[in-house]
């Protein structure tokens, strides 16, 4: 049986949600100029999900949808490079954050709902502002997600790219020209970093563009600095002739060192975060030990 106070909770979900969908109504749609002159330009590149074939699921064609008929200030911010290095549509991420602000939508009103199985009943303000604030909150869930992501993934990405660097000195030493060096260097591994690499040189081969400008293009769109100033280093290579054998293995031994002094840095940051449960530990024990003369001195006077 349905009580009165379950019809109030689900007015006032309807109430909350068409308040939202009304402010996003009234705010000015305001073109993306960069975003449109993008969508123009016959160079780029659109990638479902990091796969030219993937078919588009439900989240993306809600994305498509937010992209056409919501105003662009809705999203707040957007991270484009981290989304570009993860390989993720921004119709997706669309999506995502849609489906992430309608779920903490109706989360409160159905709490409410359990409280009041229950028999704990909730005023219908409470999960009319609980419902709106936690859409809010899970709305940026995704952003926090992808930005995490992109973080775990250059750190993959530089570590793959001295190993690549590598490769590529022992193939310049052995007489290779910049662009069969560099192609040979990124066809010997499998990973994504490796796989990256090669489409970037096949890519900017086909097209007539040199391989170190392509590889520039892609650390500023990625947000790789290390890679460009690997490409720095090749475009001295290929355009003066410069024997970059020294400087790529120097190239790559610092990344080495940097990337050491980070994990250095990081354990020792969790290891002095560890004492922090060990103290309290010996701060409970030493409670045990002294309670009971305590209690035993009290308990006398």
């Amino acid at each position: 049986m349905i009580t009165g106070l379950q019809v109030m909770v689900a007015a006032g979900a309807l109430i909350s949600l068409g308040l939202v969908l009304l402010v996003a109504r009234l705010v000015p749609a305001e073109p993306d100029l960069a975003d449109a002159l993008e969508r123009l330009s016959p160079q780029r590149r659109v990638t479902i999900a990091g796969n030219p074939g993937a078919a588009v699921s439900v989240k993306e064609r809600v994305g498509v949808w937010a992209i056409k008929h919501l105003p662009p200030g809705l999203w707040v911010r957007t991270p484009v490079r981290e989304l570009a290095l993860l390989r993720i549509s921004t119709a997706r991420f669309y999506g995502d954050k849609l489906a992430f602000a309608a779920l903490g939508l109706f989360i409160a009103p159905l709490l409410a709902l359990f409280f009041d199985v229950l028999g704990l009943g909730l005023p219908i303000m409470v999960p009319a502002v609980g419902s709106v604030a936690l859409a809010t909150v899970m709305f940026f869930i995704p952003n926090y997600n992808a930005i995490d992501d992109a973080r775990k993934a250059r750190i993959e990405f530089s570590r793959a790219l001295g190993a690549y660097i590598d490769l590529v000195a022992l193939e310049r030493n052995n007489g290779a020209g910049v662009r069969q060096a560099m192609e040979a260097a990124a066809n010997v591994g499998d990973s994504w970093v490796f796989r990256r690499l090669a489409e970037e040189l096949t890519r900017s081969r086909w097209s007539g563009q040199p391989p170190w400008d392509a590889l520039h293009a892609l650390a500023d769109e990625l947000g790789l600095p290390e890679l460009d100033d690997f490409a720095d280093i090749m475009r001295l290579s290929g355009e003066e002739g410069a024997s970059v054998y020294a400087s790529l293995r120097a190239r790559s031994a610092a990344m080495r060192t940097a990337m050491l002094n980070d994990e250095i840095a990081e354990a020792n940051a969790i290891g002095e975060r560890m004492t922090i449960p060990g103290s309290l530990l010996g701060v409970i024990f030493m409670a045990l030990l002294v309670a009971p003369a305590l209690l035993r001195m009290f308990t006398n006077t």
